[in-house]
């Protein structure tokens, strides 16, 4: 209810922003919303959101997936950490629009390529988040594991693991929020479909409204994604916590 009444307040602002500026570069809350009927029933917004959506959970679930893994060594190994260092603080600072041209000029402009650009982007943040993580793992609970004969499998599902879930949801959280917007610009690029492509053709054409009612719609998306998905596993988790 609070972030709906947000969501309402932020609207009427705006709406009298606009009426305020009364200038076509600045289009009102009611412009934009009527945009958004117009796109969903009579141009692509529909078909552009859901191969937008596509390519983020493709390059989400592989980000998210390398990114822990790696963190994980890096946090827990030492000299793995040390061998691997100078490599995550390089691919940290190489800008995104590099890997994305460089993506598509190596492997040409395909659905792959896409994804590797989106995921070569986002694979190192995750992995300094969770390597903080696996490196601050309580050890007295670990020999605790290792006292009571606990499996390497077990230990690491039951001891190891539920530490680093704050961390986990801390850059699946910040993950999902960059990767929609480099998979934007990869779209913007390369691609002849998605929203960035639709953003693209809504700037040729000078139309700031579309622009703002395709923003508007998939931040729409990313709202129900975070109330749907993340909220209830942040609930699960903490639940389990308590319990332990």
């Amino acid at each position: 209810m609070a972030r709906l009444a947000n969501l309402l307040a932020v609207g009427i602002i705006w709406q009298a922003v606009a009426w305020l500026v009364a200038s076509p570069d600045f289009p009102s809350c009611i412009a934009v919303i009527s945009s958004i009927h117009f796109h969903i029933t009579q141009g692509e917004m529909l078909l552009n959101l859901w191969v937008t959506l596509k390519r983020v959970a493709v390059s989400f679930v592989i980000s998210m997936l390398l990114g822990v893994l790696i963190g994980v060594l890096m946090g827990t190994y030492t000299r793995f950490n040390k061998l691997t260092d100078t490599a995550l603080i390089i691919a940290l600072n190489v800008p995104a629009l590099v890997t994305i041209l460089l993506c598509y000029i190596w492997f040409g402009l395909v659905e792959s390529a896409a994804i590797a650009a989106v995921v070569l982007n986002k694979v190192p943040t995750v992995v300094v988040m969770i390597r903080e993580g696996a490196r601050v793992v309580d050890s007295d609970l670990l020999a605790v594991a290792k006292l009571y004969r606990l499996s390497p499998g077990r230990t690491f599902l039951k001891v190891f693991l539920p530490q680093l879930y704050p961390f986990i949801m801390a850059s699946a959280r910040s993950g999902l929020s960059l990767i929609w917007k480099i998979v934007l610009v990869v779209e913007l690029l390369g691609r002849s479909d998605g929203v960035g492509f639709a953003l693209n053709t809504q700037f040729q054409y000078f139309d700031i409204t579309g622009i703002l009612a395709y923003t508007c719609a998939f931040i729409s998306i990313i709202l129900c994604v975070e109330a749907v998905v993340f909220r209830p596993i942040d609930k699960l988790i903490a639940r389990g916590g308590v319990r332990g």
